[in-house]
């Protein structure tokens, strides 16, 4: 049940006291003397944290506990600097004004870190991957979560809701998983989004993924209230509280209406810029996934990161080792990736995007070209076009829509596609 929500008119934002006062609504009296998890998400993520964060530890000032955990997926860790600084507070506010607060890292790849909650069998994950089912899936899936939530007697989840290239929309059940979870949920969920396809789930709500996250969350015996938030630039347009599903499901009404831009025909070229708070292509790919669906086959685009020099702080050696490639392209010949996380195999695809296998030759609907630190030796050995970012000049990109050039000055978060 939805308990509340505050939407600003199209072209406006929430005010801090429209925010403040709908926490008060939503969580007042409702963790009185209970110990409390809230999971938030990292720095790759547009919202308002610092100010949510003062602002929940003051509405939640009854809870006996009160803790924040970073729901990093397979993201790396945050130091105590980048915890303290991902939540505005200085250390000396750490050790003082917060220091009942625990600050905390979600660590995936940590056994002891984990509980397996239930299973979800090999007949349930056919059912939900329905048309989109391919014997690369696994044949069950190992419900794992940080053991961490057992330990508490409420969780919240506050995050923000965007379309998204695995799940359909962002936020919701996802801070659970993958947000907290183990790799068997991560690496199920991210392959069948692959299978489904980029441009057939980003902005869409109900998806294969989402009905697998749904699952897996019913295994949770600690009650869930979720704060979605639709942000636009980097404040809120929209607040929603209540069960994890209604109010996500509210979230995904309004990001459909405020973050998918429709384009009247598609475009030849894309100068898509990613962001300085994607500082991998595990994350700036974004910059790719929110483009596909408005650029003609044989199109390109540019993922433009002049910052970026690293493709995946965790699982840069399996990246290098297979490449970014059609989702085909591994079918074909499974039992040569069979071995391969298939989580690292998705993100391989999603960059890639849509395309065919033509007589054994690779046929992708798009060119993708990197612009950035990583060097031109670098970009071959991952299939990928090379540009030096020092020879882009942002403002011969700019104003050209008319000639079927687009400039995306933050790519990521709004879904761009094209009008049928």
């Amino acid at each position: 049940m939805l308990k509340t929500k505050a939407v600003a008119p199209a072209g406006q934002l929430l005010t801090k006291d429209i925010i403040l006062q709908t926490l008060h609504e939503g969580l007042d009296g409702q963790v009185s003397g209970q110990k409390v998890l809230v999971l938030i998400p990292d720095h790759t993520r547009s919202l308002p944290l610092p100010f949510l964060f003062r602002a929940l530890v003051d509405v939640l000032h009854d809870a006996s506990q009160l803790d924040f955990m970073v729901a990093l997926g397979t993201h790396p860790a945050l130091s105590e600097a980048q915890l303290n600084d991902l939540v505005g507070i200085t250390s000396a506010e750490r050790s003082s004004t917060f220091a009942h607060v625990g600050l905390l890292n979600h660590a995936w790849d940590d056994p002891e870190a984990l509980t397996t909650l239930g299973v979800i069998n090999a007949e349930k994950v056919r059912e939900i991957a329905g048309s989109h089912w391919h014997d690369s899936l696994p044949d069950h899936v190992d419900v794992k979560l940080n053991k961490a939530v057992l330990a508490y007697d409420q969780v919240l989840i506050l995050g923000p809701t965007f379309p998204h290239e695995v799940v359909g929309f962002s936020g919701g059940a996802k801070y659970l998983f993958p947000g907290i979870s183990g790799a068997d949920m991560i690496n199920a969920t991210h392959w069948l989004g692959a299978l489904a396809g980029v441009v057939e789930t980003i902005g869409v709500k109900e998806t294969p993924v989402r009905e697998m996250i749904h699952q897996a969350a019913a295994y949770l015996p600690t009650p869930i209230t979720l704060l979605a938030l639709v942000v636009e630039g980097h404040d809120l347009s929209g607040l929603f509280i209540g069960d994890h599903i209604s109010a996500w499901d509210a979230a995904a009404d309004l990001s459909t209406q405020r973050h998918i831009l429709w384009c009247e025909k598609p475009f030849q070229r894309v100068l898509s810029c990613a962001p300085k708070m994607y500082d991998e292509l595990w994350t700036a790919a974004k910059a790719m996934y929110k483009l596909e669906a408005a650029v003609a086959v044989g199109g390109e685009v540019i993922i433009y990161a002049p910052h970026l020099d690293v493709v995946s702080h965790v699982h840069g050696k399996y990246i290098y080792q297979v490449g970014y490639h059609v989702l085909p392209y591994f079918l074909q010949d499974w039992a040569c990736f069979k071995d391969i996380p298939l989580g690292v195999l998705a993100h391989s695809t999603h960059v890639r995007g849509s395309g065919t296998m033509q007589n054994g030759i690779e046929k992708a609907n798009l060119k993708v070209t990197l612009a950035s630190q990583i060097s031109a030796e670098d970009c071959a050995r991952l299939n990928m076009e090379y540009m030096d970012p020092n020879s882009i000049n942002v403002q011969e990109w700019q104003h050209r829509e008319d000639e079927g050039i687009l400039y995306v000055p933050k790519a990521g978060e709004i879904l761009y596609r094209v009008k049928d």
